[in-house]
């Protein structure tokens, strides 16, 4: 049995977490720092990264793999960012990390992952529900057909965080959790999706019955 927590209470604990005990951006260094550590970063890696804290979590990992000078590029789906992430995004501008976009359909823009040999998936959290569309649908079928080492933040982008299921989704090599294990890392197809899963914990206090599965 594993212990774990629905993404109801896990938003409800780290809300209690941030308003009484730590500022949100130094959970989101945590969280950063618990990824880089939990992985084996191999060659070239891209930080894909959707809008909302998630990627946020990534910016921090990217900045801690240019520290490390490993080769990392982050790969945006979009110019939107929560306020912790953008503060983390901007620190990674600031020491001149590569960013790139993806959309099929620019030019400009890249359309696969060719030449990198990991990938940091951070497109979606715990909390999404329903079917990727768009650039996110292409970008989490872009990750699984790339041959890459795939990491995925707290968990695979297109997978529900309470039941595990999901109908596009990342296949992970590794996906890290943040927090506490929620429900949907041992349901549904989470077993199929995630080859190995770590959870790491950066002090948030859970408020809430946890649930064993």
């Amino acid at each position: 049995m594993n212990r774990t927590v629905s993404v109801q209470v896990m938003r409800d604990s780290d809300a209690w977490t941030i308003a009484n005990k730590i500022p949100s951006k130094e959970l989101m260094r945590r969280a950063g720092e618990g990824i880089f550590r939990a992985a084996k970063w191999k060659g070239s890696v891209a930080i894909v990264c959707g809008s909302g804290n998630n990627a946020g979590d990534g910016y921090v990992v990217a900045d801690l793999l240019k520290k490390e000078g490993i080769d990392v590029t982050i790969v945006l789906t979009g110019d939107k960012f929560s306020e912790d992430g953008r503060y983390y995004y901007d620190i990674c501008r600031d020491h001149e990390i590569p960013v790139r976009y993806f959309h099929p359909s620019d030019p400009k823009a890249i359309s696969g992952f060719q030449g990198f040999s990991t990938i940091l998936d951070c497109l979606l959290g715990t909390g999404f529900q329903g079917e990727p569309r768009g650039v996110i649908k292409d970008a989490i079928e872009a990750i699984n057909r790339s041959g890459a080492y795939v990491v995925s933040a707290d968990i695979n982008s297109g997978l529900n965080g309470d039941t595990g299921l999901g109908t596009v989704y990342v296949k992970s090599d590794l996906t890290v959790s943040i927090g506490e294990f929620k429900t949907g890392h041992f349901r549904g197809l989470a077993d199929s999706a995630m080859k190995q899963k770590v959870n790491v914990d950066i002090g948030i206090e859970i408020q809430g019955d946890y649930i064993w599965v």
